[in-house]
């Protein structure tokens, strides 16, 4: 949010002081300023010049030859705007002034010298409008520094809106004024307002607000007989530099009190809205909001109606708390207004700006819980800002005024010893006293007690408990005032948990032995990414606030996240892999609570292994995992994929102690083309709930043999169904066995063939190929008998 200094001097004199120190405390003691903007100061020889003669150029269809008196001379400018005149008064830059933080010099333009400039308000940077001069007023004095006339110089700060997310009050200048007036030790003026009793004769509006649990108060006015179209220069000026841009007059100063008060409100045609109806509709329906979009609204979205005839149904005219509709809105005749300003649940303010992906700067101020109280006020403040600029507006109605719901007063008491202990310092009671005053809070002393009232604008959520008044009263005395002391705590260890430890030495094997990359990701089914590879998303448990449509389903698997990841950054490498440790659902418990299990995802990408290849690498990768942090072994087996992204051929689970752990595979033709048709990828994953339960294996410790083994390759082709884990038994026990490896893998007239490696050692000799025979025949032998033979 972008704060200007000009306006804040409006409710607190602050000259005198130092400003950037100033901006500085209120960055330590209140919310974190991003940046600091100096406005104007790139002006100068700005002055209010009077064009008092206009020729066509002789050459040019576009250009002007202006002779413009800037109060000390004529000067000779060539000029293209199309709305120059004889007698207008425009912004003038003298030769050798400067504007956009650039001279200006004697320039000669199509044939004819030019010394100076006239401006239009994009080139004074006080608006985005470049169609033509800036018209000045007509008594305006010639030769005047336009940066004297009206607010151009200013200072404009940006504040982080993440560190005004619990304070609703500093989202308008006014909120942000009474902070530094406690600052500065200055008096926080009052808001000049005009007295709405004074029209308590008048016929009321008719406003029902039919939805009591949506809307808090709704207060309303009718004012007709508006002539004025355009805004101040100044209003218009704050409202750019603090990011509006000016439509109209009624438009502005809805969206300048907005910035002046932090109260939204809108301003409906009376020609067109003459009567409130604040609603929810049975049935979804599209709305046509301001911005000329057409929205679908839904059976929880509040909205504002007005009545129809004939026993016709409400018709709607905007949607609370967010936007106006189309058909209603202020246009550059109307001459009459109905008034808004209301408070909604903020809740519902929040949903309702997510579902229809449409957040704008009232809603961002809605969805903060604002204080009721504000709408007369704001009212109230319209009404002078108005007849300041048009006298002649006349209300037409009394103040209609519906308050549905009140903040309960919240009033908090607490000793001078509660405050010693908190802060640790020793803090006047009359300082105690003075700091709460300056920002709006009601406090007494009687004795060491303290009695706090506090605003109305602090309590919808802000402050409620006496821990809050303490940080009141420390950030505004200072929190680098404070004495630094090192505190005496005892630090004890922490014991990590058996899934953390499993979790971190996965995370080293990962990257330290196989140069895996680490990745984090949401939480939540990315659905557009989805559509991307080709997958369709799953449903699965839904998130109720969730940002977009496409966010709001839990994800099932961790393998379309990495799966998207690959396909994000496969031209990172030629070979590369991806894994992380997060959080999936597996629909719900018997509880009713979501089954939330952590997963490790794995995926591999290659240009240069074939697609067996990885496979086997990945099954390598997660046999590793189970013998280093469990040195238990992970048992693979083929299985019915469960995904339908995964081959139904090369799906297999991963098994250890009779339960599925997990599973690794390929893809799918059509999801593997998304990605890169040209490479290989696959992807597996593991429940890290259940592997971090396993029992960890005996840890045995065998002696290196001193003497030369032998290594003895069998080609054997496998029956259908056969496992690897089926021919384990052939081989296990055998003498002078040290291991067994898989060389190869292949498919040949529609058998698989595996390559084995088996290697024999001694620690007493070195074996003879003699020796070691007759063990391999009756290996062979023993595998016979399980089905398999030797490939021929």
């Amino acid at each position: 949010m972008l704060i200007s200094m000009n306006w804040i001097n409006d409710f607190v004199d602050l000259s005198g002081l130092d400003l950037p120190a100033l901006i500085q405390r209120f960055t330590l003691s209140t919310a974190e300023v991003e940046d600091v903007f100096e406005m104007g100061r790139d002006l100068r020889g700005v002055v209010a010049g009077k064009i008092i003669s206009v020729e066509n150029h002789p050459d040019s269809k576009k250009l002007h030859l202006l002779k413009v008196d800037g109060g000390d001379k004529i000067y000779d400018v060539v000029c293209g705007a199309p709305n120059v005149r004889e007698g207008l008064i425009v912004p003038f830059v003298k030769e050798g002034g400067m504007v956009g933080g650039q001279e200006i010099g004697m320039a000669k333009l199509a044939g004819y010298e030019s010394h100076g400039m006239c401006c239009s308000e994009r080139e004074l940077g006080i608006s985005a409008d470049h169609s033509g001069l800036m018209e000045l007023p007509d008594d305006t004095p010639v030769g005047r520094d336009v940066t004297e006339l009206y607010g151009i110089i200013d200072t404009v700060f940006e504040v982080d809106n993440k560190s005004l997310t619990n304070r609703p009050d500093l989202w308008g200048h006014y909120g942000i004024a009474r902070e530094f007036a406690a600052l500065s030790g200055r008096e926080l003026k009052p808001l000049e307002t005009v007295s709405l009793k004074q029209f308590d004769n008048l016929e009321p509006i008719d406003i029902d607000v039919q939805d009591k649990e949506l809307c808090y108060r709704y207060s309303g006015l009718k004012v007709r007989n508006i002539t004025k179209k355009v805004s101040p220069v100044d209003m218009r000026i704050r409202l750019f530099y603090c990011g509006s841009r000016a439509i109209n007059l009624l438009a502005d100063l809805t969206n300048y009190l907005m910035l002046e008060m932090g109260q939204p409100m809108h301003a409906f045609d009376c020609a067109k809205v003459d009567s409130i109806r604040v609603k929810r509709f049975d049935a979804p329906f599209t709305f046509t909001t301001l911005d000329g979009t057409e929205r679908r609204v839904d059976e929880n979205t509040l909205m504002i109606c007005t009545k129809s005839g004939n026993g016709l149904e409400d018709t709607p005219v905007a949607v609370a708390g967010i936007m106006g509709g189309l058909d209603s809105e202020i246009e550059d005749d109307t001459d009459s207004l109905l008034l808004e300003s209301a408070n909604f649940d903020a809740a519902s303010v929040r949903k309702s700006s997510t579902r229809m992906g449409l957040r704008t700067d009232a809603s961002m101020r809605y969805e903060k819980t604002l204080d009721p109280e504000m709408t007369v006020p704001a009212i109230g403040r319209f009404m002078k800002l108005l007849l300041d600029i048009d006298p002649g507006a006349q209300v037409i109605s009394k103040l209609t005024d519906v308050y549905v719901k009140h903040y309960p007063k919240v009033e908090l008491s607490f000793d001078k010893g509660y405050v010693d202990r908190y802060t640790g310092i020793e803090i006047d009671d009359g300082r105690i006293i003075d700091t709460l005053l300056s920002l709006g809070f009601e406090a007494r002393q009687e004795g060491g007690r303290f009695t706090v009232g506090v605003p109305s604008w602090r309590a919808t959520k802000d402050v409620t408990i006496k821990a809050d008044i303490i940080e009141e009263i420390t950030r505004i005395y200072g929190y680098d005032n404070f004495d630094i002391a090192t505190t005496m705590s005892p630090l004890y260890p922490r014991r990590r948990s058996a899934g953390a430890k499993a979790d971190n030495f996965v995370k080293d094997i990962l990257v330290q032995t196989y140069g895996l990359h680490e990745v984090h990701s949401y939480i939540w089914q990315d659905a557009k990414k989805c559509r991307i590879l080709g997958i369709e998303p799953e449903d699965n448990i839904k998130l109720i606030n969730a940002q977009t449509p496409d966010h709001e389903v839990i994800r099932r698997s961790m393998g379309p996240t990495l799966l998207s990841v690959v396909q994000e950054n496969r031209a990172f490498g030629a070979d590369f892999g991806v894994f992380e440790i997060g959080r999936a659902a597996e629909g719900l418990n018997e509880d009713g609570l979501v089954n939330e299990r952590k997963k490790l995802g794995i995926a591999l990408f290659s240009r240069t292994l074939e697609e067996r290849e990885l496979y086997l690498k990945l099954a390598g990768i997660m046999k590793a995992l189970g013998q280093s942090v469990k040195r238990t072994e992970l048992r693979l087996a083929n299985c019915e994929p469960r995904f339908k992204w995964q081959h139904p051929r090369n799906t297999a689970v991963i098994m250890a102690e009779g339960e599925a752990l997990g599973w690794i595979c390929t893809l799918t033709p059509s999801v593997l083309g998304s990605i890169d048709r040209k490479a290989a990828v696959v992807c597996g994953q593991l429940d890290m709930d259940m592997f971090s339960e396993l029992k960890e294996g005996g840890l045995s410790y065998k002696e290196p043999g001193r003497f030369p083994g032998i290594d003895i390759d069998l080609s054997v082709v496998m029956p259908e169904g056969m496992r690897f884990a089926d021919m384990e038994p052939a081989w296990e026990g055998s003498g002078y066995l040290a291991g067994v490896s898989l060389i190869d893998s292949f498919r040949q007239a529609g058998r698989r063939s595996l390559t084995l490696r088996f290697g024999f050692s001694s620690l007493e000799k070195t074996l003879s190929k003699e020796e070691v025979q007759p063990i391999v025949d009756g290996i062979i032998e023993k595998l016979g008998e399980a089905g398999a033979v030797l490939r021929s």
